[in-house]
């Protein structure tokens, strides 16, 4: 058996590989082609020189995909999948695409390394915790398809389309608030059909929402002295009105504010969730 980098590897294998990977997993994650490069090699950050594959005479058998970022002020490798086809299970290819993973973390000056996994999925929950990772955080899933709440909010504030750069700079004003990888500023940026707002008091920004045209909410957040004064559910309306949404959905981790926020609104919980995993380097 081989183990290659998938950089010197067609992009087909891995696709296949990945397909077939998790083709009996608790979320169907079936794309095609195009689909699956643009959302894995895009916005969830893997690159091909990250990732590696297990071959077996000519057939995939085994992929992991890695990418690398500055998270929260470390430099993190995260795993974006791994998978083994399911006759190819309990044979160790796991562990020896998981070694190539954490040592190319190293050699790349990671000082971290962290990954999802779903609640429910003790065989993988039980192979992270073999190898190091901790379960830090719980990612929740919400969605609201009843968006009639909002047909009787007047929306009092100056609310108008902002650059990703006003963006950015919010987010350094947030501080060390935690923001999970899936709805962090890199992926934001990288994603496609992506609205970002601001609400304006006296032309300075008080609160921002970056949701995608399907009704999925990346970031909100308003200034702590302008809370509760209706500024968020002002910028959900208005991205509502503008982007002609039937329904809306987020994830976020461990966030008491939010979660009132949202449950407040009349949004449930879904009912898949995940942990975040972290390993120190």
């Amino acid at each position: 058996m081989a183990f290659k980098n998938c950089k010197d590897v067609g992009f087909e294998l891995i696709y296949q590989c990945f397909n077939q990977g998790f083709s009996d997993y608790i979320v169907n994650l079936h794309l095609p082609l195009e689909e699956f490069k643009k959302r894995f090699f895009g916005p969830e950050g893997n690159e091909l020189k990250n990732s590696f594959i297990a071959i077996e005479e000519e057939r995939p058998v085994g992929l992991i995909l890695g990418g690398i970022k500055d998270y929260n002020g470390i430099k993190t490798m995260r795993c974006g999948a791994l998978c083994i086809i399911p006759d190819y299970r309990g044979k160790g290819i796991a562990d020896e695409l998981f070694y190539l993973h954490k040592e190319r973390a190293i050699s790349e000056g990671c000082k971290m390394m962290m990954l999802e996994t779903i609640i429910g999925n003790d065989r993988a929950l039980n192979f992270y915790k073999k190898h190091g990772y901790e379960k830090v955080y719980e990612l929740q899933y919400f969605q609201l398809s009843d968006l009639s709440k909002f047909e009787k909010f007047n929306n009092p504030y100056d609310i108008k389309p902002i650059e990703f750069s006003q963006l950015k700079e919010i987010r350094d004003e947030m501080g060390d608030v935690y923001i999970n990888w899936q709805n962090d500023l890199p992926y934001i940026e990288k994603s496609e059909g992506q609205h970002n707002y601001g609400a304006f008091i006296e032309n300075k920004i008080v609160g921002v929402l970056s949701i995608n045209e399907y009704g999925r909410i990346n970031l909100i957040w308003v200034n702590k002295k302008h809370r509760g004064q209706g500024i968020a559910t002002g910028l959900l309306r208005n991205a509502i009105d503008k982007l002609n949404l039937i329904k809306l959905g987020t994830s976020f981790p461990n966030n008491h504010v939010l979660y009132g926020f949202y449950k407040k609104l009349g949004f449930e919980k879904e009912k898949v969730a995940q942990y975040e995993m972290f390993m120190i380097l």
